[in-house]
């Protein structure tokens, strides 16, 4: 028995992975997030397959269904939306299927920062224009930001900034990051990217806040903000430069 912890994508059930999609085939027993994880995905669980709705659920009572999976043999599919390498509360699931020796393996999921980028067309990183993505969060109920991992830290980098579970503050986010970016910065809010009802708005750190008070937010959101999400007049990358020498191509001397 094993308990298979597969990252469902962004949302659109066709993004997640053949991988994470054959391993739901053929799970027995699925568990998934049932407010952030659609429904759709449910259509690759087989017929008889045992559903739980883990979202009024507690980490205790998740793990009593790993434990009663793990007696009656039945291998488990455990979905979360996104990857599951961020924000996913994955960690204190494993360390307790390790303190029980359930064995367990960890299939990765189209993360929803790409999938906004995607959404919005633009590439994160553009030469000499940004080069780094941070994929960062606001405090919050759930759990404070260690000392250190601050809006105006990362913003001080000038890196196109990815900030989950924060739509609630953006007022705060503009507050902090302004400083660094500038009013005219291009920000995106990007909610239930790739679901049909994907939503986006776009503005700068100047006028964001007004154009979500007309057309609110209120939750499954990204914000992102760099001069990135604009950048025009940019160089073009070497990569594919014809007088760039590369191991796959020659070229000049």
């Amino acid at each position: 028995m094993t308990v298979h912890f597969i990252g469902a994508g962004p949302g659109a059930a066709d993004l997640i992975t053949v991988r994470g999609r054959d391993l739901i085939a053929r799970c027995p027993v699925c568990l998934y997030a049932g407010s952030i994880v659609p429904k759709d995905l449910l259509a690759y669980c087989p017929d008889a397959a045992r559903l739980v709705d883990t979202a009024p659920m507690s980490l205790d009572e998740i793990e009593a269904e790993y434990v009663a999976a793990h007696d009656a043999g039945h291998d488990v599919a455990r979905l979360h939306s996104g990857d599951l390498s961020v924000f996913s509360a994955v960690a204190e699931q494993m360390r307790r299927l390790d303190a029980r020796e359930i064995p367990y393996t960890v299939t990765p999921g189209v993360p929803a920062f790409a999938a906004a980028s995607a959404a919005l067309g633009r590439e994160l990183t553009v030469p000499e224009v940004a080069q780094s993505v941070v994929l960062t969060r606001v405090p919050g109920r759930a759990s404070r930001m260690p000392e250190g991992e601050t809006l105006a830290a990362f913003a001080a980098t000038g890196a196109t900034l990815a900030i989950h579970l924060a739509i609630h503050a953006l007022d705060k986010v503009v507050e902090e990051v302004t400083p660094f970016y500038g009013a005219d910065c291009p920000v995106a809010v990007v909610a239930h990217a790739s679901w049909p009802e994907e939503r986006i708005l776009r503005g700068t750190l100047g006028d964001i806040c007004a154009k979500l008070a007309e057309a609110p937010i209120e939750r499954t959101a990204l914000i992102l903000v760099g001069r990135a999400l604009a950048a025009r007049d940019f160089r073009d990358s070497a990569l594919y430069d014809a007088d760039y020498r590369r191991r796959f191509r020659g070229g000049a001397a």
